[in-house]
């Protein structure tokens, strides 16, 4: 039996306010976190997915107090990510509210720890965050021309992003939160060729996020492979609502919660 697809919200947040812009630049106020996340909540939203966008190129902590109001706030699944840096940061955001943890920047900086993170708080709990883009041409490519990036895009590893995906699943993460920087913020629709490469090498649930800027681009990305479709802007300044995600995904024939 298909699992059903999720809609799923994301708060980009820095300095206790929800942001958004086009590849990570650029970024406008977009209203205040915990109200935002009551009212996806109401709206039906199937999880909500907290980014603290600046922690790590920041180099602090995640806001913690914003984590746990806006936890207050939702009776859904809650994920949180930006600034984890070690097991602890992990188990004060669980006790601040989150019910997952999305890592990114420390995982690339030691793999082993999304090994040791799923094994003190189960694969559930853990998601590899991979922010993905081309390699630019004059640069040294990749096998699949995707490269993963840190700092919310600023800067490029030179690691494979659908190798990487591959090796979170190896170290035991439940699920791979798949952005594709390229298209972040442009609304030009989901990275259909990333999703397809990286639904090649991976079995967990696969989140595809960038890019969403109309109904129609929604069911492509489950037809790609994903599991969940991921948006912020779309919803934040209310061109679209869950419900008419939900619509469109069900008249293409996507089973839906």
């Amino acid at each position: 039996m298909p699992v059903a697809v999720r809609v799923i919200p994301c708060l980009d947040v820095d300095a206790g306010r929800v942001v958004k812009g086009i590849n990570f630049t650029d970024l406008r106020d977009a209203g205040d976190p915990v109200e935002l996340a009551a009212a996806y909540d109401a709206e039906g939203a199937d999880e909500l997915t907290f980014l603290d966008v600046t922690a790590s190129s920041a180099d602090r902590e995640t806001t913690y107090d914003v984590v746990r109001r806006t936890a207050e706030q939702v009776f859904i699944p809650l994920t949180v990510g930006g600034g984890i840096r070690e097991v602890g940061d992990i188990d004060k955001l669980l006790r601040a509210g989150a019910d997952k943890i999305s890592i990114n920047t420390a995982a690339i900086a030691r793999p082993d720890f999304l090994r040791e993170a799923s094994h003190r708080y189960g694969a559930q709990c853990i998601v590899l965050s991979v922010d993905a883009r081309r390699v630019p041409a004059d640069q040294p490519q990749t096998p699949s021309g995707f490269e993963v990036t840190t700092h919310g895009g600023r800067r490029g590893t030179g690691l494979d992003a659908v190798e990487w995906a591959e090796r979170g699943q190896e170290l035991g993460v439940g699920e791979i939160l798949l952005n594709s920087m390229d298209n972040d913020g442009t609304e030009v629709g989901f990275d259909l060729p990333l999703i397809e490469m990286v639904r090649g090498r991976i079995d967990v649930p696969l989140i595809a996020s960038g890019g969403a800027g109309e109904l129609e681009h929604f069911p492509p990305a489950i037809g790609a492979g994903a599991d969940a479709v991921l948006a912020a802007s779309v919803f934040h300044f209310g061109r679209l609502r869950i419900g008419e995600v939900k619509d469109v995904l069900r008249g293409s024939g996507v089973e839906v919660r």
